[in-house]
């Protein structure tokens, strides 16, 4: 497959549109999965036009996620968004990658809505289902979602509703939504991720996008610090 180095590449642009640039190898896309619910990934090769992405370790072992299923994906140069419907071709199991096809134009779309981040938080629970965990650690969280870690089995089954209730670095975020999907923790640890889905007004998701920003502009200044070996001096915003 293509390393990226041989100069960008581009895939035509919807309803006659001008070509468009794909992302460099490296870059965070997001996989719009339904309901709201987009999951981080990255892109690890392009080889004719085919993307090979890193496998979202929530759809693993799902049956439902297989080759022939067809979803949007995106990435975010600054000041932009662009959208791509792919068909997923293939599922890999070492490295697990999945492979996808372009099943459309590619679009320019300045919404920046949905973009994941943020780890690290508490997150206490409210489930309408008795004797459910009272509280997890935040994963990640967009305005359309979010994703915490419990560290102990639950019940809980997609379409239950669930309160959430995080803290976003400088307010406190009250969500009311529905299980979206419930999976064991990877590489072995205990308990849970619980993916809800919710809606949120608007002065909830501009306090999700600012925690967002924030988290990212954190993430950026340490992985320059780890990179210049410079561990020390101020804290990172986040």
């Amino acid at each position: 497959m293509s390393n990226g180095v041989a100069g960008p590449m581009s895939v035509p642009g919807a309803e006659g549109a001008p070509p468009i640039e794909l992302p460099e190898v490296g870059t965070t896309i997001f996989l719009v999965l339904g309901e709201g619910l987009n999951l981080r990934s990255k892109l690890q090769a392009i080889d004719g036009g085919a993307l090979s992405v890193t496998a979202p370790l929530e759809t693993t072992g799902l049956t439902v996620f297989h080759p022939g299923r067809e979803f949007e994906i995106f990435w975010a140069p600054p000041r932009d968004r662009i959208v791509l419907p792919c068909r997923l071709s293939a599922v890999t199991d070492s490295p697990p990658r999945w492979i996808l096809v372009p099943a459309g134009g590619a679009r320019h779309d300045n919404r920046r809505e949905f973009v994941r981040g943020g780890a690290g938080a508490m997150v206490r629970l409210d489930a309408e289902v008795a004797g459910q965990p009272s509280e997890g650690v935040l994963l990640d969280i967009s305005e359309g979602g979010l994703r915490c870690w419990i560290d102990q089995a639950t019940s809980l089954a997609p379409g239950d509703r669930v309160d959430a209730t995080v803290w976003l670095g400088t307010a406190e975020a009250r969500l009311s939504g529905a299980v979206h999907t419930v999976r064991p923790a990877p590489h072995g640890d205990p308990g849970e991720h619980l993916i809800l889905t919710f809606d949120t007004k608007e002065d909830v998701a501009r306090m999700i996008r600012q925690y967002i920003l924030a988290w990212e502009i954190g993430e950026r200044r340490r992985k320059q610090r780890a990179v210049t070996g410079d561990g020390g001096g101020a804290g990172s915003t986040g």
